[in-house]
């Protein structure tokens, strides 16, 4: 018997499995495991409060520029081909326009503006491959 941890739509379950030579392979799914829990977020008052250490803090190292500084950053949810783009530059969305069509696994995905905002750059160019994270457009 091998046990694997399995997570299906945010659920974690232990199963085991059986390897026989040529025999049918059973699976049996056991109980859920728990997630490990998230640390709690860090409130404002917290955040703006001094650090009680005196030894001087590294800084992190900064990130690496994907787009405008300070812009809403619309991001491929998943690998795909660019096969529309529906704005330009400057242009003035509204909350739910469609901005691009993907094609992922032959079906059409609308990406849809999060938010009122103006298009300050269209990073991907139509019949483009994009990947999950990559940065198609930037809202301001």
């Amino acid at each position: 018997m091998r046990k694997f941890i399995v997570n299906v739509n945010g659920n974690s379950y232990e199963v085991e499995v059986e390897e026989v030579g040529g025999a049918p392979v059973s699976v049996t799914a056991a109980k859920p495991v728990q997630p490990v829990s998230a640390p709690a977020p860090v409130t404002a008052a917290q955040a703006a409060a001094p650090a009680a250490s005196p030894a001087p803090a590294e800084k992190p190292a900064a990130p690496a520029p994907s787009g405008v500084e300070g812009a809403i950053k619309l991001t491929a949810p998943m690998p795909g081909t660019i096969l529309d783009i529906k704005v330009n530059p400057g242009d003035k969305v509204s909350k739910g326009t469609l901005v691009i069509i993907l094609e992922a696994m032959k079906m059409e995905n609308e990406i849809l503006a999060p938010e009122d905002a103006t298009v300050t750059s269209v990073n991907v160019t139509r019949g483009q491959q994009v990947n999950t994270g990559d940065v198609m457009l930037a809202l301001n």
